[in-house]
């Protein structure tokens, strides 16, 4: 492991560049990037193995998206951007070394945008960051303060991953994964928690929290970071970048108080600052843990300028991130839910918020993403999960790892109780259409392509039920 800045060539790698090739362009992480970059006039040509509804959405801009990766791809090209995922002996990369076309991970051009702007606002953290850099995104937007952003899920305000506004104001995610979030160039840096997760490459909580650290130091202007957070405020000693704190304790420049339900899912709270309070925050988002995450992002906005009423306002406009406790569709009275939750804390703070909504039977049915991941924190994916009253799991997406760890969803399935697992989303489909029942909750749950399957499930009971309804009708006759 070791830590990087980003350095003066990395920051100038668009100088000069006109056709940039992204290989993985339908990831995620990548789309915002290359809304961003179309928009300002580059063409961009991409390859991915997997069709998607990213894939679908970037040909509608009018790229040129190629399913699969060929060397001819990258013909062209003036510089190839790819993936954390990507492997190194990838045939386009490969292409690209051999005819001298510049090469660089897609964390590394987000940290050559991010320098671009004056005024940019990082937001980081183990867990949280797509809703709190979706939520500040929607602030700013509403506000009329036309940022630019890069988020890591789908924010409907803006149908997509990311945007382009005319102002000098960029919101992105800064992902600790590898030390990605060391390529960026942060005026505000948010720390919204740090937690146990990526330890195949931190190794040690220390070095996950040196990383945190340095992240910080590199802030121009502000670092705004969770003072409940023992592990956080670990990571701020020896920060000397003004600092400012937000929590649920009163020692905090920003705080809640008087936390309560206000219609059975949703929070509501008394907001202070420095000590005084400044109204009452509605949230539209469910679950405790976005109480803390309405805060950090009340507290950027509101440094930037942006007034309390204005804040309080938004706020309860905002309905989530794509993939954030997403609902899907009632099929039947069967009600069907996405949310992106992959580590032991989030999965958690996830199924215990579905199990305060009125639901007969929470279903999780969840697709391990990372075989290091499951192999480390197996006993707590076990304990998490058993929060749910059934539960159902995929096979392990090792995406841009082998199974050297010779883990398997079937050693997870047998430590939780009445646990199923299946090797393809076609049998979890098929199972799930008869095993479910009016009021129950089916949210799938997992960063790779597990909202696949919930398609697929909707689909197969709407089918059940159709091939159902004529006999109903019969015996009423």
């Amino acid at each position: 492991m070791q830590p990087h800045h980003a350095t003066a060539v990395e920051k100038g790698i668009l100088s000069g560049k006109k056709h940039l090739h992204f290989i993985g362009i339908g990831g995620s992480g990548m789309f915002p990037i290359v809304q961003i970059l179309h928009k300002k006039g580059y063409i961009i040509t991409g390859s991915d193995n997997n069709e998607s509804d990213i894939l679908k959405m970037e040909r509608a801009m009018g790229l040129t998206v190629s399913l699969g990766h060929k060397a001819e791809n990258v013909v062209g090209a003036d510089l190839v951007v790819y993936s954390a995922a990507i492997f190194q002996d990838n045939c386009e990369l490969t292409y690209a070394r051999e005819h001298n076309i510049p090469t660089v991970e897609r964390s590394v051009m987000l940290g050559a945008i991010s320098d671009s702007f004056e005024n940019a606002i990082c937001i980081s953290g183990t867990h949280g960051k797509t809703t709190t850099t979706s939520l500040l995104t929607s602030i700013l937007i509403d506000c009329g303060q036309d940022p630019s952003a890069v988020i890591g899920g789908k924010l409907p305000k803006i149908g997509g991953y990311g945007c382009v506004g005319e102002r000098d104001l960029f919101v992105c995610e800064a992902c600790e994964f590898v030390d990605t979030f060391l390529h960026l160039s942060p005026d505000i840096a948010v720390i919204l928690n740090i937690d146990d997760d990526h330890l195949d490459y931190f190794k040690t909580m220390e070095n996950l929290k040196h990383s945190f650290h340095k992240f910080a130091s590199m802030a121009s202007r502000l670092v705004i970071y969770n003072g409940d957070d023992a592990n956080t405020r670990d990571a701020m000693e020896g920060i000397e970048t003004r600092r400012i704190t937000f929590g649920l304790g009163p020692h905090n420049d920003y705080f809640a108080t008087d936390l309560k339900l206000h219609d059975g899912v949703n929070f509501q709270y008394t907001l202070h600052h420095r000590g005084q309070p400044q109204g009452t925050i509605v949230l539209s988002i469910p679950g405790r843990h976005n109480v803390l995450n309405s805060l950090a992002a009340i507290a950027a906005a509101h440094e930037m300028g942006i007034s309390f009423s204005q804040i309080s306002g938004c706020i309860g406009d905002f309905r989530g991130a794509g993939r954030r406790f997403e609902i899907l569709e009632q099929v039947d009275g069967v009600t069907f839910a996405d949310d992106y939750a992959h580590h032991p804390t989030e999965l958690k703070a996830t199924l215990e918020t579905a199990k305060q909504m009125d639901f007969k039977r929470v279903w999780a049915v969840f697709q391990p993403f990372t075989y290091s991941r499951t192999a480390m924190l197996l006993e707590d994916f076990a304990q998490v999960l058993s929060i749910a009253d059934r539960v159902v799991l995929s096979e392990i997406m090792g995406s841009r790892e082998k199974n050297t760890y010779h883990i398997y969803s079937a050693d997870l399935a047998a430590k939780i109780r009445g646990c199923s697992w299946f090797t393809t989303f076609e049998e979890i489909a098929e199972y799930m259409a008869r095993e479910v029942r009016p009021g129950d909750l089916v949210i799938t749950l997992g960063c790779g392509d597990i909202y696949k399957c919930a398609r697929m499930m909707i689909a197969k009971r709407k089918a059940l039920s159709a091939a159902s309804k004529p006999q109903e009708d019969a015996k009423t006759l």
